[in-house]
């Protein structure tokens, strides 16, 4: 995917549907300063419109705040309730790019995020993992993405005091993206 053409790469300029079922946005999070938590959300959107180069190129995103899971209700209740996410006042999370670089190896994908209706920019970089055909004849591109966050930037800021110092929550928030897309008929 060099700067002027992604033709040598298999993919085809178009619009990409996420396959959201072979898809997963993950996040790691450390918890009281020890262990990290992990987790993901299970409903989401997105389509990648492909130029005939990256920087022609272009990614939305669309995540059901209340799809998070972490594998534990209460802790799932908690973050969904008015503490963090505040599924009922902001139902999604987005992300909007403003810009693609890089190459068949590597990128850069930098844009909005937009959580409890504060928008950052931030840059994921990641890895290209591939096209193939599936036996049903459709085209599906590979990706892997990574960022870190603020959460406190996002209006994230529920924590709680440790008796040895410290707090139980950390600020820094890893976003994991591993994704499948389908080429639009």
């Amino acid at each position: 995917m060099s700067a002027t053409t992604i033709e040598s790469t298999g993919l085809a300029a178009g619009i990409w549907n996420v396959d959201a079922s072979h898809s997963e946005v993950g996040f790691t999070v450390r918890h009281a300063g020890i262990s990290k938590v992990r987790g993901k959300f299970t409903e989401l959107d997105a389509t990648l419109t492909l130029g005939e180069t990256l920087a022609e190129s272009s990614v939305s995103a669309t995540i059901q705040a209340a799809s998070f899971s972490s594998g534990d209700a209460n802790r799932d209740g908690h973050v969904r309730g008015a503490d963090f996410f505040d599924v009922e006042t902001f139902p999604t999370l987005s992300f909007v790019s403003s810009a693609v670089s890089g190459d068949a190896e590597e990128f850069e994908l930098t844009g909005e995020l937009t959580i409890r209706d504060i928008t950052k920019t931030v840059t994921f970089t990641g890895e290209f993992n591939g096209v193939a055909v599936d036996p049903f004849g459709a085209t599906r591109a590979g990706f892997e993405a990574t960022t870190v966050i603020s959460r406190k930037e996002f209006g994230l800021t529920w924590n709680a005091a440790m008796a040895a110092g410290g707090v139980l929550v950390s600020d820094k928030v890893t976003i994991t993206l591993d994704v499948a897309f389908v080429k639009a008929d």
